[in-house]
This record gives C-alpha cells, sequence and structure tokens, in this order.
C-alpha cells in the first residue's frame, strides 16, 4: 500500500492565513510588543530623568515634597552644576577617570589579544583547560584581590596615583576580554588561516593581517565593556587613591560630595549624570559593532 502525501491547495493556504490574521490584531500588538517595550524604555530611562530633574532643582524642591512633585522641576537651576564644575575637583576626576580608563583598556586588550589568539588558533596542549581557567580568573569577585593587591601596590611604590589604577585594573579586564575574544576568534573559519600558511605567512603576519581585520567588531565589543568597566569601578579606586586631585568620578562624587549626614543631591545627581555620558556616547557610535560581535558575524 503506498500513501501519497497531498499538498495544500491555494484555496486551503488562503484559508490558513486568514485564519492566522486573527491572532495579529492591534489589540495583540499592543499587548504582546509595545506594552512590554514600553515598560522596559520606562525602566531603562527613568534614573536619567531622575538625575536630570535632580540635578536642576533648586534647594527647597529637592526635599520639600507637601509643596513640590518629585516626578517636575518648576524654576530650574545651574548653580549644582556650576558648583560641581567649578568649585570641587570633579573636572580633574573626570580627567583621571578617562585616563586610567583608556590606558587600563588598551593593556587589556593588547594582552587578551594574544592570550585569545593562543588558546583558540595555535592549538597548544592544555587550551581548552587555559581558557576554562581564564573564565574563572574573571569570576573571582575584586573584593578578594584588592587587598594582596594593596599589598603589592604599596611596596611598588605607586599608592595614590593614577599607576596605580592602571596597572591593577587590567587584572579584572583581560580575563574578560580574553574569554570574549576567545569565543568570537573561535567564529573565524579556520581554513583563511590555514590558506595563510600555505602562502608562507607567519604566524605575527595572519594575526595582523587576517584575524585582527576581521574581528574588528569583537575587538570593539571587548573594548567597550573593558571601558565601562574601568569607568565605573570602584572598590581599586576607594583602596588605592587617597588625595582629592587624584580620585576618579565615582569614589570622587561619593567621598567628597557627602559630608557626614549632608548629601549634596543636586551636585550628586549632576556629577553621576555627567559620569554616565561618557559611556553613552560610547555606545552610540558603536551599537553596530557591538551588535555585530555579539551575533558574530563573520562569513566565511
Amino acid at each position: 500500500m503506498t500513501v501519497q502525501a497531498t499538498e495544500p491547495t491555494g484555496g486551503q493556504l488562503t484559508d490558513d492565513v486568514v485564519g492566522m490574521s486573527h491572532h495579529d490584531t492591534t489589540a495583540r500588538r499592543i499587548l504582546v510588543i509595545y506594552l512590554p517595550l514600553a515598560c522596559f524604555v520606562f525602566v531603562l530611562l527613568f534614573p536619567f530623568y531622575w538625575m536630570a530633574i535632580t540635578a536642576v532643582k533648586p534647594n527647597d524642591q529637592l526635599t520639600n515634597y507637601a509643596a513640590h512633585s518629585p516626578f517636575w522641576v518648576v524654576g530650574p537651576t545651574l548653580d549644582h552644576i556650576k558648583y560641581l564644575l567649578f568649585e570641587t575637583s570633579y573636572p580633574n576626576w573626570l580627567w583621571n577617570t578617562v585616563i586610567v580608563s583608556v590606558c587600563s583598556t588598551v593593556i587589556a586588550l593588547g594582552a587578551s589579544v594574544f592570550a585569545a589568539y593562543a588558546i583558540e588558533r595555535v592549538r597548544f596542549t592544555g587550551a581548552r583547560v587555559t581558557g576554562l581557567l581564564v573564565f574563572l580568573a574573571y569570576l573571582i569577585p575584586p573584593s578578594i584581590l584588592f587587598i594582596p593587591l594593596a599589598f603589592i601596590v604599596f611596596q611598588v611604590g605607586i599608592f595614590d596615583s593614577r599607576l596605580a589604577l592602571i596597572l591593577t585594573y587590567p587584572t579584572f579586564l583581560i580575563p574578560f576580554c580574553t574569554w570574549l575574544l576567545m569565543g568570537y576568534f573561535r567564529s573565524i573559519p579556520f581554513e583563511l588561516e590555514e590558506s595563510a600558511l600555505v602562502d608562507g605567512a607567519s604566524r605575527w603576519q595572519i594575526l595582523t593581517r587576517v584575524i585582527l581585520p576581521l574581528a574588528v567588531p569583537g575587538l570593539i565589543s571587548a573594548g567597550i565593556f573593558a571601558f565601562t568597566l574601568a569607568w565605573n569601578e570602584f572598590i581599586y579606586a576607594l583602596t588605592f587613591i587617597q588625595s582629592s586631585e587624584n580620585k576618579t568620578v565615582p569614589v570622587g562624587v561619593l567621598t567628597e560630595l557627602v559630608r557626614g549626614d549632608v548629601y549634596e543631591w543636586g551636585s550628586l545627581m549632576a556629577g553621576a549624570l555627567i559620569g554616565s555620558l561618557p559611556v553613552v556616547i560610547l555606545y552610540s557610535f558603536f551599537v553596530d559593532y557591538y551588535v555585530s560581535s555579539m551575533t558574530g558575524a563573520v562569513k566565511e
């Protein structure tokens, strides 16, 4: 006995399409797509809105919620921002944060490229174990590492300097960047490297002329993540920096704008808002490369 497969006719396909179309109504799109998206956008942007309105609120509106709404500002002022920029060391904190973040990110990326390439492409004995150890090193919390690192920083004589942060931040940036680049290097076809070896290229030439040009999205993504981690780091900066002029933004805003039980909320929010802008601008410029690296966009 033979069974013949019957194909749906054009009328049946039309009926199926019409039957499914009632699920794609306006109410369903609002409930399934637009409402969750609106909730996500609200949760994401509300902290920035709160920081912005608090930064321009007069002092009498910051705590007097009986006479003024906490969600709106009447008669905005720039006094908090002026105080932050011209009467504190905030410009120095911002400059210190930029220098430390950029230098530590460059060091971390340079070391991570060699480590990730060696683990994923050279295929030496124990490569997988090494990659696992690198990932486990990233999982070690900084609250455990800062004690031995503090001892080393004191012994070397770089305490209370930007160099202390530049040399200690790679301890948690390199494992993370290496783990991220390992996954991206793994997505690059081995045939490209084998063809370069057949043509007589050295390992250095393969890395610089074949692998790195294809891995630009991954490098940018790792750099963004490393820069963000270094920009927002708090424990090492609090432990290794003492003088006000050498502090970074996360530490300076918290330690210099809070005096006992007095919180300068306007300047605090202004400092937090201005401090978050460089990271937002960085993500906005390289969002295409970031998404590309997350999806492993490499075509053979």
